[in-house]
């Protein structure tokens, strides 16, 4: 089991615009049965994490905001009813990551979107991984892929079509 940040970012470094648009990654070309693809990350998992706007972002891009995986909203904000599977929490990341850890079952845990959040769980030495899929755009500004230092061990590279994946460890 390890928990992984798994996220498509800008080859500077940004997962998202100022204004949270996604518009630079939705409009590339991937092969979803291809290396690193989300499809088969997805089969990996057992619960996963995501902050606030991360969120917000599902509800008002997803037809079905989500499906039965367990899911962690870390958030002081008030949401509308969700499904069954998502929780709101407020707690700090270290005890948020042990309810997670047993939900998941032995499986991995995804932390979705939000560098700061992946860094909050960096930060508690809950972070095991790092996959990032380099899209060929550069933003110039916009929301960092981990606004802190992180060292990280390169372990795995591959191509899928317009992509450059990585797959890294985290240095402890």
């Amino acid at each position: 089991m390890a928990t992984i940040y798994y996220t498509g970012c800008t080859l500077d470094g940004f997962i998202a615009t100022t204004d949270h648009s996604l518009d630079w990654l939705t409009s590339r070309d991937i092969d979803l049965d291809g290396p690193m693809a989300y499809p088969a990350f997805q089969r990996r998992l057992g619960a996963c994490v995501m902050g606030a706007s991360t969120w917000q972002w599902i509800l008002d891009h997803d037809e079905e905001p989500w499906g039965s995986l367990p899911t962690w909203v870390l958030t002081h904000r008030t949401f509308p009813e969700a499904p069954a599977s998502v929780r709101f929490d407020r707690d700090d990341v270290a005890r948020v990551h042990a309810d997670m850890t047993e939900a998941a079952g032995g499986r991995d845990i995804w932390v979705v979107g939000g560098g700061e959040l992946a860094g909050q769980f960096h930060d508690a030495g809950l972070l095991d991984e790092v996959w990032l899929q380099y899209a060929p755009v550069a933003l110039g500004g916009g929301a960092p892929v981990l606004p802190r230092h992180v060292e990280l061990r390169l372990e795995e590279t591959a191509r899928n079509r317009d992509f450059m994946c990585g797959r890294y460890s985290v240095v402890r």
